[in-house]
């Protein structure tokens, strides 16, 4: 038992990102403009708005290079640009490319929902940044790194969080530097922590907010390079599918041309997308998007350039009917938390700010209305959070997602079934290949199959290593991933006699492939046998071995405060 401390505000959004800062400022300017408005003897509304984000600063945990759909933050903030919003360019050029190992093959038209006409490629790193410089001008707290431990719930009803302790050693007893995590009270708590957060699941799995499929995920990997500038153009945006992955796995990759690098050079990011729900125990997100760069197109483009960035993320991919019910008493989900991402265009920016501006609409509208009965009230209620989900519905944010509610479930059949199914959707308003709809999934972790009578083929060792292609542990050098050594694992495993037992027998040992950063290896033990041994302070805080595996033994939780990626400025 310690003694904690205790702050309180009106609004704890957890998740300094595109979805949580957008909350923060459309919050501030809704209660400003009511302000302004309000008649004599109308209550004004001045609410105390705290942000917390885990990473060492705003933007340490989000990666550089995308595609923005100008949408959201046009509604957000009608003059952004006028604003000093960074953007690295407007979209100059787009093209899709099918590829087969050694070739690939230009489709003849860009399908109308890759069409990128008028939206920008961006460093969503810097443009967080610069969200977070707004809101804090307008009034908003925004704090790191600051790491919400657990959700402080007295049933179904949220009150706040508890942050994480700081200065606990491994076995979890307190050093010298030990500082307690306080606990944050709000009237509701929003969570915006992004894909298969923390807080988000346990929520979900407690009060049972799973959506009618449950959710799928994909693990995006990606680097930034500088290369020569006649290799890409600023704004040329590249989208290819097919090889290195199977025809039965779902994904493919992209190249960005972004701004000026540092050396006389183009920024691009460059990236591939493996879903999740790949049948094969040893799918490997990091290896297909390696091999992807030995590509005759993506040499082309890299040829005498320097990797100077490396990071992974979980991608929700469910889609509308995976979206978990994002409302309750206290408490609101938006972004990524609430599944909020466009699998069909591949865009998901523009949705999380849109989810930011929905939930301020309902808090300022659930403030406003005690405010005028005259209510001290300590916690907003379902009724007023439901808002959100009502306004949601009638928006056009609800309207693209239904259009692409059958997308991902199509790829279940494999990728030409999955083609089909997308093209027909984009005809015929959403629908399903043969006009079914609501196609339904699995979890991702159930299509895994366990290991054929042959085991797991021996892989070769990747091509042009150390110059265009990296091993995991180099690319996690890259990121600037630290954490405090001496600290308690956040990667708990529930059941880790199981890892040496059913799952290298049934699996071989999945999460030595499906993780990005090398963070489980099995290593040799005396006596003979296997051990697992984990490298947490290789995470890169994906969530792919919480999502992927099998058994589901694997619990990600954060570590302390400022762990993790250190994503840098470019």
């Amino acid at each position: 038992m310690v003694e904690r401390d205790v702050m309180e505000f009106d609004v704890v959004i957890v998740g300094a990102g595109p979805a949580g800062l957008a909350c923060s400022i459309h919050l501030q300017d809704l209660c400003a403009r009511h302000n302004e408005k309000a008649a004599e003897g109308e209550p004004k509304l001045e609410p105390e708005i705290l942000v917390l984000e885990k990473g060492k600063e705003v933007g340490a945990h989000i990666f550089s290079g995308a595609v923005l759909d100008p949408s959201g933050i046009q509604e957000l903030m009608p003059d952004w640009k006028e604003q000093g919003a960074p953007i690295e360019a407007p979209v100059s050029s787009d093209a899709t490319y099918m590829f087969k190992e050694g070739s690939s093959k230009k489709l003849p038209f860009q399908p109308k929902v890759l069409k990128n006409e008028g939206k920008y490629v961006i460093s969503l790193n810097k443009f967080v940044r610069w969200m977070a410089e707004k809101a804090e001008e307008k009034g908003v707290n925004v704090f790191a790194p600051l790491a919400a431990k657990e959700l402080l719930r007295e049933g179904e009803i949220v009150k706040g969080v508890r942050l994480a302790d700081a200065g606990v050693d491994k076995e979890g007893n307190p050093k010298s530097n030990f500082e307690p995590g306080a606990d944050v009270i709000g009237k509701v708590t929003v969570l915006a922590e992004g894909s298969r957060g923390s807080l988000t699941k346990s929520l979900v799995a407690d009060l049972n907010l799973e959506g009618r499929n449950p959710q799928v995920y994909a693990t995006g990997v990606k680097e930034v390079w500088e290369v020569p500038k006649d290799q890409v153009e600023a704004g040329q945006v590249i989208h290819m599918m097919g090889w290195p992955h199977e025809k039965d796995v779902f994904g493919g990759g992209w190249i960005y041309g972004m701004g000026d690098g540092f050396d006389g050079g183009r920024l691009v990011s460059i990236g591939w997308v493996t879903g999740l729900d790949a049948k094969r125990p040893w799918s490997d997100p990091h290896r297909y998007f390696q091999l992807s760069k030995t590509h005759p197109l993506v040499q082309k483009i890299i040829a005498g350039g320097k990797m100077l960035d490396y990071g992974a993320k979980s991608l929700p991919e469910g889609g509308l009917f995976a979206m978990p019910k994002g409302y309750g008493e206290g408490f609101l989900l938006i972004g990524d938390s609430g599944g909020y991402l466009n699998g069909m265009k591949l865009k998901g920016i523009h949705l999380a700010i849109r989810s930011g501006m929905l939930a301020a609409q309902a808090i300022f509208e659930g403030l406003l209305d005690a405010a005028k009965k005259g209510e001290e009230i300590t916690v907003l209620s379902a009724g007023h959070t439901k808002r959100m989900h009502d306004l949601f519905e009638k928006d056009w944010s609800y309207h693209e997602l239904r259009l692409a509610r059958n997308f991902h479930q199509g790829f279940e059949k494999g990728r030409t079934f999955g083609l089909l199914n997308a093209g027909f959707a984009m005809y015929f308003g959403g629908k399903g290949f043969l006009w079914s709809d609501g196609l339904s999934n699995k979890a991702s972790h159930e299509y895994m199959q366990k290991l054929p009578s042959d085991g797991k083929p021996d892989l070769p060792k990747l091509p042009g290593l150390g110059e265009i292609t990296f091993d995991k542990v180099e690319d996690v050098y890259v990121s600037g991933t630290k954490h405090e050594e001496d600290q308690p694992c956040h990667l708990v495993i529930t059941n880790p006699d199981l890892c040496v037992t059913r799952c290298t027998e049934e699996y071989g040992n999945p999460c030595q492939h499906f993780c990005p950063a090398a963070v489980y290896e099995m290593v040799d033990k005396e006596g003979g046998g296997e051990k697992l041994l984990l490298n947490p302070s290789n995470c890169v805080h994906c969530k792919t071995c919480d999502i992927a595996d099998p058994y589901q033994i694997i619990d990600w939780t954060v570590p302390e405060a400022g762990g993790g990626p250190g994503y840098r400025l470019l």
